[in-house]
């Protein structure tokens, strides 16, 4: 999965993401809503479950970062024109977290 989430980092670099959860003991919230993404990463270490980590950035000097324990699905959501929209991961225990694609960020020059 790290290839997978390396080949999205390098595609989605600077797109702008709203990053919503759903979840039995949370209901529905949006975390972050329009921020520029970072990357998302998988991490394992010994004794410690599997995480995946989203980072979205607020400021240069601020950054959001959203950890899923224990995933257990992944999916990537195409649109129309074939390019990613959305990605959902599903944990063990049955939260969802949704990351939704509006654009990628323009860099002024």
């Amino acid at each position: 999965m790290d290839v997978l989430f390396d080949v999205f980092n390098q595609q989605h670099e600077g797109w702008l993401a709203t990053l919503e959860v759903f979840g039995p003991e949370v209901g529905a919230q949006e975390e972050a809503h329009d921020l520029p993404f970072e990357g998302v990463s998988l991490a394992s270490s010994g004794n410690e479950p599997e995480t995946i980590a989203i980072s979205l950035v607020r400021s240069p000097e601020d950054h959001l970062n959203h950890t899923i324990v224990k995933p257990e699905h992944v999916w990537v959501e195409e649109n129309a024109r074939l390019e990613n929209a959305a990605l959902e991961i599903e944990s063990a225990d049955d939260t969802k977290t949704l990351m939704r694609f509006r654009s990628p960020l323009l860099l002024r020059k």
